[in-house]
């Protein structure tokens, strides 16, 4: 009788990973808390029945920090990112040219548009926003393919007091599956075990959780390589360690070492990116607009709810009347009759409006100054929403002022760039470990033309660098440098770059007889396109010296 291989990967391991997310789980209660009553405190700004207390009166729920939240968000969008992928070696710059129309195609197919955009929601609300790279063996019929996501911040776990995820010893990642689902995928599956329990945010919806069971990721590093384990309960589903065999093509050919050996990706750190707005120490999660002007919004919802109150008390008169007073109430308060009928002598007593003071200009003043210390916390001034003094009317003046007034939203957005460059990072290396077939994509070619090409990871392979002085010099994998540009940009940004070509062509710097004076004014200007603007007009001068020349002659 054959004995059966004892896998690395068992109940006793998953125990211990059990043991592990419980206590990173409870040494993460309070930054759950946080993003929990943020996004709370976002959903019921809106509710109509939040507007009234229990004894009818009214409760102002302004809009001033929702109008905040709306107009970063907008501003974040505006500036949707696009990669450009630059060599560091010479014979990596064709490899370069070609990664940087096959990547926004990758994006493109993922709908990273609206991953970003939910993203940036999730930033400005919570404070963070995070993503998961992955490779995705499902898509394109089985060839597979990356795939990004945009990843629910309760549902991940890592290693208290970190500020860097891929220095937290295990990352988990939990979510919730159809027990009847699960059971056609793994019909050996028993799950009548220890479920791991979720923390979840207040849904408007009911969400019944009775026939669901919780999933488990868990990342990990072994001897410098990433590993990977899902399991439900106290049951593996997989687990890269236990892979013992190595992975072979259609031909039988090894195509990969096993992955108990070489991990889940060759990049070997976690497919995870966090992108905080307000950084905190001991944190991979930053704090968002929410929690620096919660405050703020509160004492204006207070003071406004008391000056609705006031309103409707001297709006409406009201009386102070004796018990044995003789005034028929009923046909007082009608106002449709004319006469009011007393028993007896009608005295001064017997019925008093009570009075009611009028509030004080400086209640007013202190709203006033509530409403702009929110705006200028957040960054929400006048200016940035595009609202411009009556004395500012120089096109000039007016730039500077935006330009001041948005260093805020472009710091953030610059954040967000870095976390976007290190997702390319990620997919760079994914399509390096994983592209052995070649794969077509729709480019955009030389002067916006439409072009299809075909694609594989041959160019990303190690290359190696030959011999000198009688030493194997070993092999050099390409690496890329990556510049991030914002794709979209505003109608004025738009305008004022094509003013500024009109104003470049009135003053005669494409002439090419100009080309000396030309160049040294453009290289004391800053703008958007000027390398490359210089390149063509250098290029036309070179072109347009020798048939001078020959005209000439």
């Amino acid at each position: 009788m054959e004995s059966q291989t004892v896998l690395p990967i068992g109940r006793q391991q998953v125990e211990e990973f059990r043991r592990v997310l419980e206590r990173y789980s409870a040494g993460l209660r309070q930054t759950r808390s946080r993003i929990i009553s943020s996004e709370n405190w976002w959903k019921l700004r809106n509710a109509s029945e939040e507007q009234f207390t229990g004894d009818g009166g009214f409760r102002s729920v302004s809009g001033w920090l929702h109008n905040v939240i709306v107009s970063k968000h907008a501003d974040l969008v505006e500036g949707y990112p696009e990669p450009v992928l630059l060599p560091r070696e010479e014979g990596d710059r064709a490899e370069a040219r070609t990664l940087s129309a096959i990547v926004p195609c990758i994006l493109e197919q993922n709908q990273f548009e609206t991953v970003w955009s939910d993203a940036m929601w999730q930033k400005c609300k919570t404070g963070t926003a995070c993503y998961k790279i992955l490779w995705d063996p499902g898509k394109l019929c089985g060839l597979g393919d990356i795939s990004i996501q945009r990843v629910n911040l309760l549902n991940l776990y890592w290693e208290p007091g970190v500020t860097d995820i891929q220095k937290s010893r295990y990352f988990f990642h939990t979510e919730l599956r159809d027990r009847d689902i699960l059971m056609e995928e793994y019909p050996d599956l028993d799950l009548k075990g220890r479920d791991f329990l979720d923390t979840k945010f207040l849904y408007d919806d009911r969400v019944d959780t009775e026939n669901k069971a919780t999933l488990v990721e868990v990342y990990y590093h072994k001897r410098g390589v990433l590993h990977y384990c899902k399991f439900v309960g106290d049951q593996v589903l997989f687990a890269t360690e236990n892979q013992l065999e190595p992975q072979l093509d259609a031909d039988g050919n090894v195509l990969r070492a096993p992955m108990a050996e070489t991990g889940l990706y060759d990049h070997g750190k976690y497919p995870y990116e966090f992108d905080p707005l307000f950084p905190i120490e001991g944190s991979p999660c930053g704090y968002g607009y929410v929690d620096v002007c919660r405050s703020p919004q509160t004492e204006i919802d207070l003071m406004k709810t008391s000056f609705v109150r006031n309103a409707q008390v001297g709006a409406t008169p009201r009386f102070f009347s004796r018990q044995d007073g003789a005034v028929n109430e009923a046909e007082f308060l009608n106002l449709s009759k004319p006469i009011v009928h007393v028993a007896g002598n009608l005295g001064e007593d017997s019925l008093r409006q009570i009075p009611v003071r009028a509030l004080d200009g400086v209640y007013v003043s202190l709203l006033d100054r509530t409403i702009d210390e929110l705006r200028q916390t957040s960054g929400n001034t006048e200016t940035s929403t595009g609202n411009i003094s009556a004395g500012v009317t120089a096109a000039s003046a007016i730039a500077a002022l935006q330009e001041a007034s948005g260093k805020g939203s472009r710091d953030t957005l610059r954040s967000s760039y870095r976390s976007f460059g290190r997702i390319v990072e990620l997919c760079v290396e994914l399509i390096r470990q994983f592209y052995d077939l070649p794969r077509k994509f729709r480019i955009l070619g030389s002067f916006g033309t439409e072009e299809f090409v075909s694609y594989d990871n041959h160019g990303l392979l190690p290359v190696s660098q030959g011999q000198a002085f009688g030493q194997d010099m070993g092999f050099r994998k390409p690496v890329f440098d990556i510049r991030i540009l914002a794709q979209k940009k505003n109608s004025y940004t738009r305008v004022t770059q094509n003013e500024l070509a009109l104003q470049l062509y009135q003053l005669g710097f494409f002439d090419r007889s100009r080309w000396t004076e030309a160049r040294e004014c453009l290289e004391m200007m800053d703008f958007e396109g000027k390398d490359v603007l210089l390149r063509r007009l250098s290029e036309n001068a070179s072109r347009a010296a020798p048939m001078e020349a020959g005209a000439a002659w």
